[in-house]
């Protein structure tokens, strides 16, 4: 399956090894990930290089292309929140993930778009268990 995943760039990144083991575990469950490069620590370093629309054109055209659309939304990101709307307004399902204990934005949190699912982990292991619910249904 191609997923595209979302996480905090400029916003913080302060998950990063979450990130990084995240997109490890689709990969290794033999999912696409176009935007696994996102979950490296040179990540911030690659995306300077390119001009804001660049960003935009590769990114919404990676959304229009996936199957699905997993975020980590523990970090406050306005992209993050872009491609979330952005995806559910392409009919794509949307699994968000967040820490216990973090804040999240209520325009997810009450989202009642059936395409959306919200779900808190307390561990890595518990992340991985709603991504392979989520993408089981498909």
């Amino acid at each position: 399956m191609n997923i595209y995943f979302a996480c905090s760039i400029t916003g913080g990144r302060e998950l990063e090894g979450f990130y990084a083991r995240f997109v490890a575990f689709l990969e290794a469950d033999g999912h696409i990930i176009p935007t696994s490069h996102l979950a490296r620590s040179e990540a911030l370093e690659g995306e300077r290089i390119l001009t804001p629309r660049d960003v935009y054109d590769r990114d919404v055209s990676w959304i229009r292309e996936c199957d699905a659309l997993i975020a980590e939304v523990g970090v406050p990101s306005h992209g993050v929140g872009y491609e979330i709307g952005y995806a559910l307004n392409c009919q794509k399902p949307v699994l968000c993930l967040y820490e216990n204990g973090r804040k999240v934005s209520k325009m997810i949190t009450g989202n009642p778009d059936p395409a959306l699912r919200v779900a808190a982990y307390s561990a890595f292991e518990e992340a991985v268990a709603h991504a392979r619910n989520f993408l089981g249904v498909f």
